[in-house]
């Protein structure tokens, strides 16, 4: 049997914690495992789910917006989940922009939650409802800074290896942000496999010019 997939729950209302208990507790094939779970983002971080597969981020904590955080979150390797009662594409949008990799709404029902933590922890594209309509209008997917930095980089690198010392971090977490890239590309129907489809894909969207990777 596969390992099951971990996730850190954060969110200040202990009725919506006990629920995603429930919903994951739902799961037939239990794929899902909490291993932190209450309203502080550093026990996420730091604590009991340093090491999970998924952080599962409200996005109003004690009533401020976790745009920040979820970029900060983003910047440092870790798969970001935005679950939240807000299901406006300005939210949406904002999410997903500071690296969300999915956003589900409280209303959206545990398959659609479950399904998301799953497919993000393994590094596959997650659509739930709330980010359908906002993908449709966006054919464009939305990357993060340092997303799009990663990718440049590659282009213009021979390694990941490379990309890691010119931007200071770990080779795998620039394995995170192009990996990352790959899927909201996915997420927005537009596939890209390997690295020259990437590239074919930054160019057409004006994120690459051609000059940029032939200077080198």
């Amino acid at each position: 049997m596969a390992a099951s997939v971990t996730v850190a729950v954060v969110d200040d209302h202990p009725v919506v914690i006990e629920g995603v208990r429930t919903w994951i507790g739902q799961d037939a094939a239990a794929r899902v495992r909490i291993v932190s779970a209450g309203p502080d983002l550093d026990a996420a971080v730091h604590g009991a789910g340093r090491q999970a597969d998924v952080i599962l981020l409200d996005l109003e904590l004690e009533g401020r917006l976790m745009i920040d955080a979820i970029a900060g979150l983003a910047d440092g390797g870790r798969r970001v989940i935005v679950f939240s009662q807000h299901s406006g594409e300005e939210m949406v949008r904002a999410a997903l922009d500071a690296g969300a990799i999915a956003y589900v709404t409280k209303q959206e029902g545990p398959r659609h939650l479950v399904d998301a933590i799953v497919a993000t922890a393994h590094d596959r594209p997650a659509v739930p409802p709330a980010m359908a309509g906002v993908m449709v209008a966006d054919q464009r997917p939305r990357l993060a800074p340092q997303e799009r930095t990663a990718l440049l980089l590659w282009f213009q690198s021979r390694s990941k290896a490379a990309v890691a010392e010119r931007m200071g971090i770990r080779e795998t977490t620039v394995k995170q942000y192009i990996d990352r890239a790959r899927i909201k590309y996915g997420q927005v129907g537009r596939h890209a496999a390997g690295k020259a489809a990437l590239l074919a894909r930054a160019i057409e969207d004006g994120l690459v010019r051609p000059d940029e990777i032939d200077d080198l």
